[in-house]
């Protein structure tokens, strides 16, 4: 006879609903543990502490010969995030076809963030003239980030029902942006003391790159200890390879024929967050090596943006219920550009124009991002969620090369910063116009799903 709960529930599904619980608090653990080295390291501090290592290791002229190639000291961060971003884009086909032929996604999950988190550890070592091994460092420390998040992420159908999913994953995204603001005020508090506590301003900085690290690897034991492995139809099929991988990528793509209108979103997606992933990266650069602010400049500046980017999200999704997601994607777009545009024109040493900025960029890319997401999930046939959202996920972290690198050349080419920020302008533009031309309504209707009263 079976055994029942509360009101008759039946045991099993009361044990069921209390592990699936247990999974999804997990679960959030991982985003805490690794929000950290977006904010700490990709943000804040390893753009412009690597680019003072390089100008240190730069010829009279002031360039650097990676591989024997003439390189701008100035432009050698924005080449390695770039790389590594490029480098994601092969890496996660291959991570996602041995995750799902195996069945054994957590080993995977383990390896990239401990991977990344010792790569972030030894950024304490980059003193000196060694811009080399900064950028090996960042690319292992980068790659393995994005593909542990595609990983992360590919947990979720499987530890929240649908009518979960929404409320797991935002719960996530909280956590990662009190993560990585709790960490940014002990960051300030040790690097404005770093006198009174003997030690130098470039070993402050370098502690605080390594605690990312050690942050990381600390709370996802975590997620590795309460997330579980499940075997499905795919883990018995023969033949396992990595080519496997590039195989389902393919197909997908191909599927994504039969909607071309999903397919054009997401490539209106694909270039304007190019733009917003370049901002992230690249800020910090030209507040300090443009606009000559001091470190502790950047990390207020950057707190403003986390605690400002859930308020922002809040407030859009309040705006795209009234005029709809599409418009206030579209009128995010706008602010980006002229928010950038702006950035052209601060005066150096004014941390309350740069201030501003931030206040700005904070309000935009919360929400931006998230209807850009639910904006997507309505694109996607029934049935091909997992399929398509991989796709989305390798649009989101693993093609956002272009913006570094064309950052980058701007420098290469002008010599100025400030020539370089407003060059995103242009992703922004080009991706307002390609979203523009999607006719949201028609393209939910062919993926055969029920039209919102406002999209």
């Amino acid at each position: 006879m079976t055994g029942t709960g509360v009101h008759g529930a039946p045991a099993e599904a009361l044990d069921e609903s209390a592990d699936r619980r247990r999974e999804q608090r997990g679960w959030y653990w991982y985003d805490w543990a690794n929000s950290v080295y977006s904010t700490t390291v990709l943000t804040v501090f390893l753009g412009p502490y690597l680019t003072s290592v390089a100008k240190a290791a730069a010829d009279a002229h002031g360039y650097v010969h990676p591989l024997g190639l003439p390189v701008r000291a100035g432009s050698f961060y924005a080449y390695t995030v770039s790389a590594s971003l490029l480098l994601s884009v092969v890496a996660m086909p291959l991570a996602g076809a041995l995750a799902d032929r195996t069945g054994r996604k957590k080993p995977l999950l383990g390896c990239c963030a401990y991977a990344g988190a010792a790569a972030t550890a030894g950024m304490f070592f980059l003193a000196g003239e060694r811009y080399l091994l900064g950028g090996a460092l960042l690319i292992i420390a980068n790659v393995s980030f994005v593909v542990s998040m595609m990983l992360y992420n590919s947990f979720l159908p499987q530890i929240a029902r649908p009518d979960e999913r929404d409320a797991v994953s935002s719960r996530g995204w909280a956590f990662g942006y009190a993560a990585g603001a709790l960490a940014l005020v002990a960051d300030l508090a040790l690097y404005g003391k770093h006198d009174a506590l003997g030690i130098s301003e470039g070993t402050a900085v370098r502690i605080c790159l390594a605690s990312a690290g050690l942050w990381w690897g600390t709370f996802a034991l975590i997620p590795l200890r309460r997330l579980r492995d499940r075997r499905t139809a795919a883990t018995q099929a023969p033949g396992a390879s990595p080519r496997q991988g590039w195989r389902q990528l393919r197909e997908t793509l191909r599927g994504m024929r039969r909607h071309p209108l999903t397919l054009s979103f997401l490539l209106a997606y694909l270039v304007y967050n190019d733009g917003v992933q370049t901002v992230i990266t690249q800020a910090s650069v030209y507040g300090s090596e443009e606009l000559k602010l001091d470190q502790t400049t950047l990390i207020v500046a950057v707190l403003l943006v986390q605690v400002l980017a859930a308020a922002g999200a809040l407030l859009m999704g309040r705006l795209a219920k009234r005029y709809g997601a599409q418009r206030t994607i579209l009128g995010s777009l706008v602010a980006w550009a002229l928010t950038l545009a702006a950035g052209y024109f601060l005066p150096a040493k004014a941390p309350l124009w740069f201030f501003a900025l931030a206040v700005g960029i904070g309000l935009v890319l919360g929400g931006s991002q998230a209807l850009s997401r639910s904006l997507f999930s309505h694109l996607v046939p029934r049935g091909k969620e997992a399929e398509y959202f991989s796709a989305y996920e390798i649009s989101d972290r693993g093609v956002s090369w272009l913006g570094p690198l064309v950052f980058g050349v701007a420098y290469q080419l002008t010599g100025s910063y400030r020539d370089a920020i407003v060059s995103l302008v242009a992703f922004f533009a080009v991706g307002f116009v390609l979203l523009a031309r999607v006719p949201v309504g028609r393209a939910i209707e062919a993926a055969g799903n029920p039209v919102p009263d406002r999209i």
